[in-house]
């Protein structure tokens, strides 16, 4: 099984590499990174580069498709080789996937229209305006399409195709051994649970302003 990792310049690292430590778990899974050509990719913080072992070319038919988000997500949406090549991956994929904004990408590519799926909330009416119907859950599943909201939620996404695929003792023992039991100090991860005044800040910060880390 080939899971092809969609690189592009500012993508949000966790978006790519939470579900890339468990997805590249899998028996037999060969992991690849991929981009527009071959070679290192800047994070959005510029700090850190992952490196893409294939071009999108090398690459034309995976079996999971996965499309992290991340503040240059709306460059990548108008990518002509990106969509392109979305498109026919998707053609014969089993699983397509996005986090966060990466479902920008994937509905850009008319992979999502008239689908349920989710993003960064505060994209939600970005999505909604490319014929998608956003919901607020943390992971959608929508025939072989499955996106999860902001950063985190991809290693929950995650968790869930390998259930799908592998059964749920090789998730619980995936998730078992990289020790996934979150306990955050807070209880704000959410705009339902997180301070008001938080929340109405950044719903007043136009959306190609999300913060990094969407």
């Amino acid at each position: 099984m080939q899971i092809a990792v969609l690189l592009y310049d500012r993508f949000t690292t966790l978006d790519a590499v939470g579900p890339y430590e468990l997805l590249a778990r899998l028996p037999g899974a060969e992991t690849v990174f991929v981009a527009k050509e071959a070679g290192p990719v800047r994070n959005d913080q510029g700090s850190l580069a992952l490196v893409a072992d294939r071009s999108l070319a090398e690459v034309p038919r995976p079996d999971i498709v996965l499309v992290p988000g991340g503040p240059d997500a709306r460059v990548a949406m108008h990518d002509q080789e990106t969509l392109d090549w979305l498109r026919t991956a998707d053609a014969t994929s089993t699983w397509t996937t996005s986090v966060c904004t990466g479902s920008l990408i994937l509905a850009s590519a008319g992979l999502l229209k008239d689908r349920r799926a989710t993003t960064h909330w505060l994209a939600f009416d970005e999505l909604r305006a490319l014929g998608v119907e956003p919901t607020g859950e943390r992971v959608v599943f929508d025939g072989k399409y499955v996106t999860a909201a902001g950063v985190s939620s991809g290693i929950d996404m995650a968790l869930h195709l390998l259930g799908r695929i592998a059964g749920d003792e090789t998730a619980q023992t995936i998730q078992l051994l990289t020790e996934y039991d979150p306990q955050p100090p807070y209880d704000a991860g959410s705009p339902e649970k997180a301070p008001a005044a938080i929340v109405a800040r950044w719903r007043s910060v136009r959306t190609e302003d999300l913060p990094q880390g969407s």
